[in-house]
């Protein structure tokens, strides 16, 4: 790809997702771990829609969390895996900006454009990233 074609603002965006990534892997790391080894910590509400114990979210937020953390190393080597990753965590976080409309409208909208600008990034100038590490 040439020079003229790369998009700093997207390697920018790109970068800002794989650090989002590496920080969110890391929270979820901790808070599996949490989950896991001292579940009387976590707090759990009577009317949850997912009735799980403590322990198997300790176990879910663990392993989604190692993987995020991965592929964000992973994203800032160009890994296609790692940019899908990245896609399907923005479309979540989207998709929570929505739900959290009518109650955090600012904070709704600011995860929704946040997130397509880093869906954008991504899925646009993904591979960009690598030539310019």
């Amino acid at each position: 790809m040439s020079a003229e074609h790369r998009s700093e603002a997207a390697v920018g965006w790109t970068w800002f997702a794989g650090i989002m990534m590496l920080l969110l892997g890391l929270f979820w790391t901790f808070a599996g771990l949490v989950g896991i080894l001292e579940d009387d910590i976590l707090v759990a509400t009577p009317n949850y829609i997912l009735k799980l114990d403590v322990s198997t979210w300790g176990w879910v937020h663990l392993i989604l969390g190692i993987v995020v953390f991965l592929a964000s190393l992973a994203l800032f080597q160009g890994a296609v895996w790692a940019r899908t990753v990245g896609v399907i965590l923005a479309g979540l976080s989207a998709l929570v900006g929505f739900v959290w409309l009518p109650w955090y409208p600012i904070w709704g909208i600011t995860f929704m454009v946040t997130a397509v600008f880093v869906i954008w990034a991504l899925t646009t100038h993904g591979r960009d990233v690598t030539k310019y590490n």
